[in-house]
Parts: structure tokens; sequence; C-alpha cells
């Protein structure tokens, strides 16, 4: 028998919700699916709910945050970070537009928890703190300019995510908080 993982279980996971088209699976599905009890994932993840943080927090990196990079070719470090949350509003817009039942469960699970989102957010943070040239301990300025343009990254906004004034929109947000960066 294979051995069990926390990646082998998050895999079957995945597996499912692609088989199933449901953005949620039960325990006995995958356990069913990996040939164990449900019992022997609980041994790895200690519920239900840290499962699908864990499934939805490694589809949001790879899906998103991997997706995009700091274009160190920019030499100006507002152009730097504008380009930056550039690509990192459309790359959320674009794993919304091609895996919706995959986004639909990094809602739920990531985007509608707080704490969970800023956990994950927290290397983008460090991100902006670096191409900011900010004290890399101290996420709170990053954290803020990240936070106003929510609008482009909260999955309540996601319908206005098609809309014609899109750019313009971003480029009215990023005007008004380029000066206090």
């Amino acid at each position: 028998m294979e051995k069990i993982t926390n990646l082998k279980i998050i895999e079957t996971a995945e597996l499912l919700i692609e088989e199933t088209g449901k953005p949620e699976v039960s325990i006995p599905q995958i356990a069913n699916k990996m040939g164990i009890t449900h019992g022997a994932i609980y041994k790895h993840f200690g519920s239900k709910q840290e499962l699908w943080e864990t499934v939805a927090q490694k589809w949001f990196n790879q899906n998103i945050v991997e997706k995009i990079s700091i274009d160190e070719s920019i030499n100006d470090s507002k152009k730097q970070l504008y380009d930056w949350l550039w690509k990192f509003i459309n790359a959320k817009k674009q794993a919304y537009l091609s895996d919706k039942r995959m986004f639909d469960l990094n809602t739920k699970y990531v985007d509608n928890n707080p704490y969970v989102l800023r956990e994950v957010l927290t290397g983008c943070y460090h991100t902006i703190n670096r191409i900011m040239k900010y004290d890399d301990n101290d996420i709170k300025r990053a954290e803020t300019i990240l936070s106003a343009f929510s609008v482009f990254t909260l999955p309540n906004f996601k319908d206005s995510w098609k809309d014609s004034e899109y750019e313009s929109r971003f480029n009215a947000m990023w005007n008004l908080i380029k000066l206090g960066l």
C-alpha cells in the first residue's frame, strides 16, 4: 500500500472535485478513492475544515500566487508595484474564469475566513514589502495596499471583473493610493 501523505490526500480531493464536478466532496469519498478508512484521513487533518482550507490554499498558491512575479527590469518601485498588483488581480480573475468549482471552494474556505485569507496572503504582503523596500517584519502597510484593491480580488465582486471599466477602475484606485506609498 502506498504511504498516506497530506499531499496524496489533497491530490485525491482535487481529483474527486474534478471527477464529480462539485466544489466539495466528502471525507468518506476521499477515503474510499484512496482505499483507506476516513479515520486515516483525520490522522493527517484534524478536521474537514482543515483539509478543505489546505486544498483551497494549495489551489490559490498554484493558480494565483505562483503565476505572477516581480518584473525586475522595472527600476521604479511604484511602477514595479503597479505591475505586480495588476498581474495579481488578473491572475485571480483568470483563476475564477478558468475553474469556478475550485474558485468556489477557495471562496468558502479561504476568502470567507479572514484569518485563513491573511495567512494565505502573507507571502504577497512580503512581496509588496520587498518591492517597496518596507520592513519585511511589518506587513501592515502591504496589507493595507492590497486591501485597497479588494474590489478586484474578493469573490463578492467577481461579476464586476468582466466590466469594460475594469482597467480604468484599477487605475483610478492606483492613482488614489500611489501618492501615499
